[in-house]
C-alpha cells in the first residue's frame, strides 16, 4: 500500500488495455480450481505425447536390438523393450507436473520467476523420473524373480539427468505451443460470440478495467500512482477512488511507461505529469506531491527519475 492520502474505498477489478494483448496475467488462484483450468482440454495433447514416447521407445529398442545384433551381442528385443517402457511409463506419470509448470510460468511476466520454475520442475521430474523407473525395474524383475541394479553413481544420475533435461525441453514447448494455440482459439471463439467488441478501435490513451461483465474507462492523466499489493496492483485516482487488480508492477510499468508512469520506488509507480512539487531529504530519499495536494513517498534509488522534474513543464 503506498503511504499517500488514500480513499477509503476500493475496488477489486481486472485490468484490460484498450490494445490486443493476452491475458497471461489472468491466472486463476492456486487449488483444484487453477489445476482444472491448467489441464482443461489437455488430454489430446496428453494422448499424442503418449503415442510419440511410445512410438521412440519401440523405435529405440529395435535399433538397440539391431546395433547389438551387428556387434555380435544379444539382441534381447524383449528386454530392451522393459527398459524403454519402465521409463516412458514414469514419464507420462510426470506430464501432469510439467503442465501445471507450464501453467505457473504462462501465468507470471518475470523472466528470473519463470527460470525458477523451469529449474524447479527439471530437477524434479528427473529426480522423480530416475527414482520411479528404477523402483518400477526393481519390482517387475522382483516379480519375476530376477533382479535390477541401476550401478548408482554421479556418472549414472548425470546420463540420466541429460536425457531428463531433453525430455522436459521438448514436452515443455510442446505444452506452451499448445497452450498458446488453444488461447487464440479461445480469444477467436470470444470475438465471433461479441463480433461487437471486435470492432471497437484501440484507443493508444485508455485503459479500460474490467469488473466482471463492467468495464471503467481510465485515462492515464486520471492515475496518480500504482502500487504493488501483493498478487495484486492499486490504482489510485486523483478524485480518490482506487482500483484493485490482478497482476504484477513489473507487467504493469512496462504498459504505462508511455504516459510518464515511472517507478519511483520499488513497490510504487507515480504520474510524473501529476507531480507539482519535489520535496528531496537529506537520506536521498523524496516526497512528490501531485497538483490535487495529495503525496508519495519515493526512495534514493530512484532520485534519477525525478531529479528532472524542475525542467518539465508545469501540470495544466
Amino acid at each position: 500500500m503506498a503511504d499517500g492520502q488514500n480513499a477509503p474505498e476500493t475496488e477489486r477489478v481486472e485490468a484490460l488495455w484498450d490494445q490486443n494483448r493476452t491475458r497471461g496475467d489472468e491466472a486463476s488462484s492456486p487449488g483444484t480450481s487453477g489445476w482444472r483450468r491448467g489441464i482443461s482440454g489437455d488430454w489430446t495433447t496428453f494422448a499424442a505425447i503418449a503415442a510419440i514416447a511410445l512410438a521412440i521407445g519401440i523405435v529405440n529398442a529395435l535399433s538397440g536390438a539391431q546395433d547389438a545384433a551387428w556387434r555380435g551381442d544379444s539382441a534381447d528385443i524383449g528386454r530392451r523393450l522393459f527398459w524403454e517402457m519402465s521409463s516412458i511409463i514414469v514419464i507420462l506419470a510426470l506430464v501432469p507436473i510439467l503442465m501445471l509448470s507450464v501453467q505457473r510460468m504462462r501465468g507470471t511476466a518475470s523472466l528470473a520467476t519463470r527460470i525458477g520454475i523451469a529449474a524447479i520442475a527439471l530437477l524434479g521430474f528427473s529426480a522423480l523420473h530416475i527414482a520411479g523407473m528404477v523402483s518400477l525395474r526393481k519390482l517387475m524383475l522382483w516379480l519375476t524373480g530376477s533382479t535390477y541394479d541401476f550401478h548408482f553413481s554421479l556418472a549414472s544420475i548425470l546420463y540420466e539427468f541429460r536425457k531428463d533435461a531433453v525430455t522436459v525441453l521438448l514436452i515443455g514447448a510442446t505444452l506452451w505451443l499448445m497452450d498458446s494455440r488453444r488461447e487464440l482459439r479461445k480469444a477467436a471463439r470470444e470475438a465471433q460470440s461479441n463480433p461487437a467488441a471486435s470492432l471497437e478501435q484501440p484507443s493508444p490513451n485508455l485503459i479500460w478495467l474490467r469488473d466482471g461483465t463492467s468495464r471503467i474507462r481510465v485515462a492515464p492523466r486520471d492515475i496518480l500512482w500504482v502500487a504493488s499489493a501483493g498478487n495484486y496492483i492499486e490504482y489510485s485516482l486523483a478524485n480518490g477512488t482506487q482500483h484493485l487488480i490482478r497482476g504484477t508492477l513489473a507487467a504493469t510499468e512496462s504498459e504505462l511507461a508511455r504516459f510518464a508512469i515511472v517507478r519511483v520506488h520499488r513497490t510504487r509507480l507515480a504520474n510524473l505529469d501529476r507531480v507539482s512539487g519535489v520535496d528531496f531529504k537529506p537520506s536521498g530519499d523524496f516526497e512528490l506531491t501531485f497538483d490535487n495536494g495529495k503525496t508519495l513517498g519515493g526512495s534514493r534509488r530512484y532520485r534519477p527519475v525525478v531529479a528532472s522534474l524542475g525542467g518539465r513543464g508545469a501540470p495544466e
